[in-house]
């Protein structure tokens, strides 16, 4: 793989691998040898990917497998607001490389990129603390020639829904989006206009969802994200409640037998 030229000159750099366990692993570990970044590690396959809850991410040679190395992006109550960055920085890029596909793209918070309304792409963000340095590892995976089946939420790939993107060039397209969001995030002081631009593009405002946590699970009426990306459920007895962190899924989607 080859960084965007772009990207380059925004001081982006990039260890492209043919295999590795894991890009987010690879990435921290790097930071706690010193590494700095801005740094982009990638890999055609990996044999240990992981997604939320340490699920196991599925990574045959085809899709894309990457992750941002920051060290010191933002305050660290600031740092989950890179969930919604991420999401935008995938979104653009899978709309440059297929403008076609653009209506059917959506964003499931916090992250998530749906196509028609299946798991198109997909990120990981983990940190922690080096050298009294906070170390973030934004790892996103995108369904570009292959997707799992049997999974919780129904997922889908760009080549099934018409489309060819080889990961080459989505890696080019995304780490220039990347480094674009980034400055418009500026930290965080431009998140609102990051939740702005994320609602634009979400799917399910205003629809049922239901929330999946570890001991439970709810439904409610999806009205907003708060100024930290919290997402904003209306419940039946309508109060309102803030959901920190959790699966959500639009009740529409949730096939039935699963609710």
């Amino acid at each position: 793989m080859q960084l965007d030229p772009a990207a380059a000159a925004a001081g982006f750099r990039l260890s492209a691998h043919d295999t590795l366990p894991s890009t987010n692993t690879e990435a921290l570990e790097l930071a706690r040898r010193g590494e700095q970044g801005p740094l982009w590690i990638t890999a055609r396959q990996q044999t240990a990917g992981r997604g939320r809850r340490g699920r196991a991410w599925v990574s045959p040679p085809g899709n894309f497998y990457g992750t941002l190395l920051l060290c010191d992006p933002a305050p660290p109550e600031a740092a989950a607001q890179l969930s919604f960055v991420a999401g935008l920085a995938v979104h653009d890029a899978i709309v440059d490389c297929a403008p076609t596909l653009r209506e059917k793209l959506a964003l499931k918070w916090p992250n998530d990129v749906l196509c028609a309304t299946q798991k198109l792409a997909g990120t990981l963000i983990e940190s922690e603390m080096v050298d009294s340095r906070l170390a973030v590892a934004i790892g996103i995976g995108v369904n570009c020639m292959h997707h799992p089946v049997r999974t919780a939420y129904s997922a889908t790939d760009l080549a099934s829904a018409g489309v060819t993107v080889i990961a080459d060039g989505l890696f080019r397209a995304l780490a220039v989006a990347m480094a674009r969001r980034l400055v418009q995030w500026g930290r965080g002081v431009g998140f609102a206009s990051v939740r702005s631009a994320w609602l634009d593009r979400a799917t399910g405002l205003g629809d049922v969802m239901q929330v999946r946590l570890p001991d439970r699970k709810f439904s409610g009426r999806f009205e907003a994200l708060d100024d930290h990306g919290r997402l904003l459920l209306r419940l039946a007895d309508d109060t309102l409640q803030t959901i920190t962190a959790g699966d959500v899924f639009p009740v529409a989607a949730i096939p039935r037998g699963a609710a």
